[in-house]
């Protein structure tokens, strides 16, 4: 547990830049449909020369076969369903609070619990009982709720309720579709694949959607610059590939016990720490208020209390 724990705190640092560097292309003018597309576009490749030098290209292709409408949908819900609306909300807001907002991930993780069965070896053989909401787990996703609400109330004295709304519901989106679609492709992988093989299975079949969202930008925006091409592949390789493979790989350890699988979710609340020294101290984002630095306390305290409980 302590290995899938610090995995996933090292992913926070690496998912951060996600946020601070898709509101620095956003302010630079460039349009979030090639900021999400982008990202996935320049993962395929990397991922498909690493599944070709580990030889494990194969069977993951064989079982995409096998069952491409699973693949293809739940690699589009947690993938694309997540990523784009994220992308989206960076027009709202500054980098660290769509990145606190983001944190409601948590709670959607908790709350999914009951769509999934644990496995349990009885005399009988294995019987498959529904999981449960983790309710100690639940409750200290409660302290992170609270935190989310004062960033949000602060921020909403700043702009107008229509953008707080409009910067909210993608994030809400894409907080339920993440932990939702990687539970799912890990109950259809089952433990045939490694951690690569199930993020370039999930790029690969989530690739009909991104090239939907980038032909819509093509068509509306153009093509991108070259700058927002450039801190595209830096998200690619430091959040697509470096923190995807570290949580994914810290999910598959606890993914046979869906409490610990909510505490490692619960890890990505570090995003928001190292979300918000990188935009104020090195992109010189707007400094959160008092109110707001509550807020952000609230929610690494309601992380670490969930990794504490039992």
């Amino acid at each position: 547990m302590t290995k899938a724990f610090i995995l996933g705190i090292t992913a926070s640092f690496f998912f951060a830049f996600t946020f601070v560097l898709n509101q620095q292309m956003n302010v630079s003018g460039g349009s979030w449909l090639w900021s999400s597309s982008l990202r996935y576009i320049f993962m395929l490749p990397i991922l498909f020369i690493i599944m070709i030098i580990k030889n494990q290209l194969f069977d993951v292709l064989e079982d995409i076969i096998k069952k491409p409408i699973q693949w293809i949908t739940w690699s589009t819900v947690g993938f694309g369903l997540f990523y784009a609306p994220l992308t989206l909300a960076s027009i709202y807001g500054t980098s660290w609070l769509v990145a606190g907002t983001w944190q409601l991930t948590i709670i959607a993780g908790a709350l999914l619990t009951p769509l999934f069965f644990k496995s349990i070896e009885t005399e009988n053989g294995i019987l498959k009982i529904r999981s449960k909401i983790p309710k100690k787990s639940l409750l200290m996703c409660s302290i992170i709720l609270l935190g989310i609400f004062l960033m949000q109330l602060q921020q909403a004295k700043n702009i107008s309720a229509l953008n707080a709304f409009l910067g909210t519901i993608p994030v809400v989106l894409a907080a339920v579709a993440y932990p939702l679609g990687n539970r799912k492709m890990i109950e259809v992988c089952g433990n045939k694949f490694s951690t690569f093989q199930r993020v370039f299975g999930m790029t690969l079949c989530s690739m009909p959607f991104w090239i939907i969202i980038a032909t819509f930008g093509m068509l509306t925006v153009g093509m991108p610059n070259k700058g927002q091409v450039t801190q595209s592949l830096i998200v690619a390789v430091f959040s697509g590939i470096i923190a995807t493979i570290l949580f994914f790989k810290a999910t598959d350890i606890v993914s046979s016990d869906t409490y610990k699988l909510a505490v490692v979710e619960s890890t990505q609340s570090g995003e928001v720490v190292f979300t918000l020294l990188g935009g104020v101290f090195i992109f010189n984002d707007k400094t959160p208020t008092f109110i707001s630095l509550i807020g952000i306390l609230l929610v690494v305290i309601g992380m670490v209390l969930n990794s504490l409980i039992e």
